[in-house]
């Protein structure tokens, strides 16, 4: 049986019905971040599927050292607060180091280890210490099963708040792939599990400075993946992709957003 974790106003796992995440990739300004997110909570209103909103303060693993990473953790994590604060929605965002980890608790419901991540020791400990909710994104470089060392690491640790994301798999240079049979096998260790369908349609350094993507086919991974009884679904989303700072190629546009979801809102309801 999956774990049921509470998130603010919003339940995840068990057998409770399908959770968004979403949000843009990075923070690019206050006011952008504060639209995307009323944005989002109409749209999901009107198709009744909970909402966590995701926004990175900080993209520390950008392809150039040119790209745009956003604000900054303390900026960043005011922007956060106040989209909390204001729309009453609980927060998730990136952690990249241990110093992170005490002020990303005072703001964060759910704190991500980016999938590069996954694997560092330390970080985990301390995020599990932290008490907040953890999501940790499957590295590219891991199969499913080897995320139950990642798992036993965060309940040493103190912590059973667990979310695993998978995010696709390397397949040869610049490209992921998704296997579906990743999904029930980490739903498998427990804990609730979420398909990032946007960046498993990434294209990793794809474009020489930055990451290239295949949006077309975010839905019919979403609808895969959900088809197999997940309990949340990972988007990037923006008003404009194709003018985002970060990851535009493989988000969806937030007007596209709402006939999806009611797919994906059928699907769940037919699985479970």
């Amino acid at each position: 049986m999956v774990r049921e974790i509470a998130i603010g106003n919003v339940k995840i796992g068990g057998n409770r019905p399908l959770v968004l995440i979403a949000g843009p990739c990075v923070i690019e300004n206050e006011a952008a971040t504060l639209r995307c997110a009323e944005r989002l909570m109409t749209l999901v209103n009107g198709v009744a599927i909970p909402l966590i909103f995701k926004a990175s303060y900080d993209k520390a693993n950008r392809t150039s050292v040119t790209s745009f990473r956003g604000p900054g953790v303390k900026e960043g994590l005011r922007i956060l607060k106040k989209v909390k604060e204001s729309l009453g929605i609980p927060v998730l965002s990136d952690i990249h180091s241990i110093e992170q980890v005490q002020p990303a608790a005072e703001v964060l419901d759910v704190m991500q280890i980016p999938a590069f991540l996954c694997r560092q020791t330390d970080l985990l400990v301390e995020a599990a210490r932290s008490g907040c909710v953890v999501n940790v994104k499957k590295g590219q470089f891991l199969a499913p099963w080897d995320m139950e060392n990642v798992v036993g690491k965060l309940v040493a640790s103190g912590s059973e708040k667990i979310i695993l994301t998978e995010r696709g798999a390397s397949f040869g240079y610049n490209n992921l792939v998704s296997d579906m049979r990743s999904l029930p096998i980490m739903r498998g260790f427990g804990f609730p599990v979420v398909f990032d369908a946007t960046h498993s349609v990434q294209l990793p350094g794809g474009q020489g400075g930055s990451s290239g993507g295949q949006r077309q086919f975010v839905e019919y991974l979403s609808r895969a993946a959900v088809a197999t009884g997940i309990d949340g679904i990972f988007m990037e989303v923006h008003e404009e992709p194709d003018k985002a700072l970060c990851d535009g190629p493989n988000s969806v546009k937030l007007d596209e957003l709402p006939p999806l979801l009611k797919k994906l809102k059928a699907i769940d309801a037919i699985v479970k």
